[in-house]
């Protein structure tokens, strides 16, 4: 396997920019749960990355949200099997897909008018509603 991390046809992740260490995993799994490190931390030094713009390193820790340590590396983890290499392929394809969506800027948004039968509408309700609470007014004084 490969140490860059391919995520498009022109975006490509330095291995060096990647750090993968395995941990005993939680879980079942009877007596190898205690044997071998099965769980994947893939941790990714996001400030140090030359291949992603800095739009792209915002939208990044925007949509990756609580998953950065204080140095400001992403790390994403994986447990799912009890196999360290499809843990590892597993935690790859995660990094990948976020980058991926980080990747596509988002759509510009153009401001609109409201309809001349929304305004109408709501000129509607509001009068309504005024005139609801006009008849909840308060009680006579000489009652």
């Amino acid at each position: 396997m490969s140490t860059d991390l391919r995520i498009g046809p022109t975006c490509v992740i330095p291995g060096h920019e990647l750090t993968v260490t395995s941990t005993h995993s939680s879980g079942p799994g009877g007596q190898n749960v205690n044997k071998v490190a099965t769980k994947i931390e893939l941790r990714f030094d996001l400030p140090a990355c030359e291949s992603l713009t800095g739009a792209q390193k915002a939208r990044l820790r925007a949509l990756a949200g609580n998953r950065f340590d204080a140095d400001g590396q992403l790390i994403i983890t994986s447990q799912v099997t009890r196999n360290r290499l499809r843990n590892l392929v597993d935690a790859r394809e995660k990094l990948a897909d976020l980058i991926r969506e980080a990747l596509v800027p988002p759509k510009p948004r153009f401001a609109t008018k409201p309809t001349k039968s929304s305004q109408r509408h709501r000129v509607a309700d509001k009068r309504a509603l005024g005139e609801k609470k006009k008849t909840r007014g308060s009680r006579p004084a000489d009652e």
